[in-house]
């Protein structure tokens, strides 16, 4: 893809552009929390307390979106009330892009399209909640996220508290180490699983310093290996979920989503939605949490980045 190409479907924000120019650290947020993850106007104050931690951490924050068509590298206060707020805002994954785009419609990013936003814009640091993954009897259904190829070959690292427990984990494990994504723990040798600190499966490396993922990331890429990193961050444990109380929900949603027949892209939204009532919203109260923590992670994670450039 020539330069030119894509560059006349992408707007930066311009204290996004001047920060890229300048060389100083910048943070990719999705969108997809934003138009699907809370309902409003809950989910404007989410996205500007973490907009505010990613800036109080010495980064400059860019919210991934589609307005009109636009690819958005940096929303404005304006583009995040029109996505928070419009009713039906397509969920934009990598193979919507173009329909979205050349129909200049409005999109909110997932995880696999914000990578590819922030990455033609230049950005190597992303924060999200969870990655999506291999979901259960994926053996039967073939249902994987399109989050796992993209680690495989966008080059951005994305801070997340692992996957989301909704899926099953062992298998999101195995398929990151066939395609080669570094699956990196930050302070822990557990692969977290987003509600929880540990999944029960191990990440590849631990890593207790921004400056030592800085150190890992940047040599990955200088040495030609193109894709991505999962850096694994675990929702502090003051805010940690009760492991039987959570499995306990998503079995039960899993349950209801193959009684009625949800598949596809549906069914993310559907399980989280069905985990929040089940837990009587702590299970949302943990998400924002966590969030919140990968924010204060990933600004640090790019200043250092930043450093070593």
């Amino acid at each position: 893809m020539k330069t030119s190409h894509y560059q006349s479907f992408l707007d930066l924000h311009p204290q996004v552009a001047e920060a890229i120019r300048l060389g100083q650290p910048v943070v990719a947020l999705e969108s997809t929390i934003i138009s699907h993850g809370m309902p409003y106007p809950r989910n404007v104050e989410m996205a500007r307390t973490v907009e505010d931690l990613v800036r109080q951490g010495g980064a400059v924050p860019a919210t991934i979106g589609i307005v009109g068509g636009r690819l958005k590298a940096g929303l404005t206060e304006e583009e995040v009330e029109l996505l928070a707020s419009t009713p039906g805002v397509a969920k934009v994954s990598r193979r919507d892009l173009p329909v979205i785009v050349a129909r200049s419609m409005h999109g909110a990013t997932t995880v696999a399209s914000t990578m590819i936003v922030a990455a033609l814009a230049g950005i190597e640091v992303f924060v999200t909640g969870g990655i999506g993954g291999v979901h259960r009897g994926a053996e039967q259904t073939m249902d994987i996220s399109a989050d796992l190829q993209e680690l495989a070959r966008t080059s951005v690292a994305v801070v997340c508290a692992g996957a989301k427990s909704i899926l099953d984990i062992g298998l999101t494990r195995e398929y990151l180490e066939t395609q080669g994504v570094p699956v990196l723990g930050y302070g822990t040798d557990d692969f977290p699983a987003f509600y929880t600190r540990s999944s029960g499966y191990g990440v590849d490396y631990r890593l207790d310093s921004p400056e030592e993922v800085a150190r890992v990331v940047r040599t990955k890429w200088d040495l030609g290996l193109s894709g991505g990193v999962v850096l694994a961050n675990p929702v502090p444990k003051e805010y940690e979920m009760d492991p039987a109380v959570i499995d306990q929900a998503i079995g039960k949603a899993l349950e209801e989503a193959r009684e009625e027949g949800i598949t596809g892209k549906e069914t993310t939204p559907f399980l989280l939605s069905r985990v929040k009532d089940l837990t009587g919203g702590e299970s949302l109260a943990t998400n924002i949490q966590l969030v919140y923590n990968n924010a204060r992670t990933g600004a640090a994670v790019a200043s250092a980045l930043s450093r070593e450039r």
